[in-house]
């Protein structure tokens, strides 16, 4: 990004006092036995940093207490803080469960580990030729560059045919890592299993080898193994899955998958991955209605809808009960129906569904990041939606428009800016809580009259629990009662991304103390 000199004005006024005023672990391995695939009986609980040491055995300590004797604690992520609880009891026992422990200390949330699915609508038949390339206008870019293998694709998904002679090249040593049956090979489950392999293709087949299709990038792909032969998969290998793509180094995650609604696990799974380089870019969903399913609602991921060939919003598939989900998280619209790709053994075959929309986006947000290395995940993201061409669709249903390589391309070709545009303006605000139930309030007072995108920071103490939270369009202060904005991590990294932000009055901006006391600093961009 690039700062802006001549703004020389501080945006930050505190409005209230505040008291006191004068900062790579990795996934313990599952219990042994531990199924595949959905966890219906399991309880995912977060614990507040400031609750114990970052520790497997002390998370698993703080949580043991609270534990009825018939369950037990059999899975752990350190880096995202979370224990799985496994409960045999009654649904009814469940919910009991998990209005008991959210009241104890140091508990910041209990909730189900949830059920993801694929979003394909397999399609008999096949195209003799591929139209999603072209429809991106992949080939033009191609002329610039077909990808680098410096840009690294994950996709979380079925596992992937790594000997696919498609798609071998654009494997390293390392394939990945199977979540979903708990060892270290990604491989699909039989021939049947062919998501995954479908996904890679079509962000990253071979292109230019002479052999079957062509991918939109030529990246580099790993593979997280995260949903079972049926398609369906738990909220915690999917959160597993996340956090291992992003230490891995991906610098484009891909999940073509959604379920589950809302829940704490995933939205902390994905803000470790933007805050630590990796942009998630996920699938809109299948069912046709106006709900936006998660992980693709989730402000830090990227929400893709699916277009016909002819390029219209796919209202309803041809093969199938539904059409592509749509709604106010839309981010871009990417071409969705009987897109040909590969499957396990060789084979290539014509899938539909915003499942494969979403690399389709992928491959072109690699294409981007190929030209212009440069790219912060925020700018990224950005620069895959400034450079989307308008299909003439709503922005419910289109987003910003239709991913497009050429132009994504050339804007980094020609030296363009990442972020929001040619400027950007930055300031931090510095404090310190002290403890639970402590809080410091700002206003952000707009730099630009139209800003396109604002990015808000909070880094504080590793022993304790901020959260940041924010209100817009208000002058009403922001809190935990009362926002249109938070970042709720059990640690106190917080961060989101707010497209095209309300600047008709001051933004409201809260930072909280959950549990522990200490400094921290508050950095809030804004791109022009």
């Amino acid at each position: 990004m690039r700062d802006s000199s001549s703004q020389t004005r501080r945006s930050f006024l505190q409005l209230l006092g505040i008291s006191g005023f004068v900062g790579l672990t990795g996934v313990t391995s599952a219990t042994p036995g531990r199924a595949p695939g959905p966890k219906e009986d399991e309880i995912l609980v977060g614990v507040s940093a400031s609750a114990s040491t970052a520790s497997a055995g002390a998370m698993k300590s703080h949580v043991d207490q609270h534990v009825p004797g018939k369950a037990e604690v059999v899975h752990s992520n350190e880096t995202l803080r979370y224990v799985a609880v496994k409960h045999p009891g009654s649904e009814t026992a469940r919910e009991n469960f998990i209005e008991a422990i959210t009241k104890k200390d140091g508990i910041k949330y209990a909730e189900k580990n949830t059920t993801h699915t694929t979003s394909l609508t397999p399609s008999d038949g096949r195209f003799s030729e591929q139209y999603a390339p072209q429809q991106v206008n992949a080939p033009a870019a191609w002329d610039t560059t077909l990808g680098s293998s410096d840009v690294t694709i994950a996709v979380i998904d079925t596992g992937v045919d790594y000997t696919h002679a498609d798609l071998e090249a654009q494997f390293g040593s390392d394939k990945g890592q199977d979540f979903a049956d708990d060892d270290s090979d990604p491989m699909p489950v039989g021939s049947d299993e062919a998501h995954g392999t479908h996904v890679a293709g079509i962000a990253s087949a071979t292109t230019d080898n002479g052999t079957g299709v062509a991918g939109i990038s030529n990246s580099t792909l790993i593979s997280g193994r995260v949903l079972g032969a049926d398609g369906r998969g738990s909220t915690a290998d999917i959160a597993d899955g996340v956090k291992w793509a992003t230490d891995q180094g991906a610098a484009i995650i891909n999940m073509s998958l959604g379920g589950g609604g809302y829940n704490q696990t995933m939205k902390n799974a994905v803000s470790y991955a933007v805050n630590n380089g990796a942009l998630p870019i996920c699938a809109n969903g299948n069912a046709g209605n106006s709900s936006v399913s998660y992980p693709a609602a989730y402000d830090e991921c990227v929400a893709v809808a699916a277009s016909r060939e002819g390029e219209e919003f796919v209202d309803d598939w041809k093969d199938a009960p539904g059409g592509s989900n749509y709604g106010p998280e839309t981010d871009v619209i990417a071409p969705g129906e009987r897109v040909l790709s590969s499957v396990p053994g060789n084979g290539y075959d014509a899938f539909s569904g915003t499942s494969m929309a979403c690399p389709a986006a992928s491959g072109v947000a690699a294409l981007g990041l190929a030209a212009d290395p440069d790219l912060t995940v925020s700018e990224l993201r950005d620069r895959l939606k400034t450079t989307a061409v308008d299909i003439g669709e709503s922005s419910e249903k289109q987003g910003a428009g239709r991913v497009d390589a050429t132009t994504i391309v050339d804007a980094g070709d020609d030296g363009g800016g990442g972020g929001g545009g040619e400027e950007s303006t930055t300031e931090t605000a510095s404090g310190t809580l002290s403890g639970g139930d402590d809080s410091s309030s700002y206003s952000w007072n707009w730099e630009y009259g139209d800003p396109s995108q604002l990015t808000l920071e909070l880094a504080g103490p590793s022993n304790a629990d901020f959260d940041l939270y924010v209100n817009e369009g208000t002058t009403a202060t922001a809190g935990p009662g009362s926002y249109d904005y938070t970042s709720r991590s059990p640690n106190s990294q917080e961060t989101f991304t707010i497209d095209s932000p309300d600047t008709s009055t001051a933004l409201q901006i809260t930072v909280d103390s959950y549990s522990g006391s200490g400094s921290f600093d508050l950095t809030v961009t804004e791109f022009q």
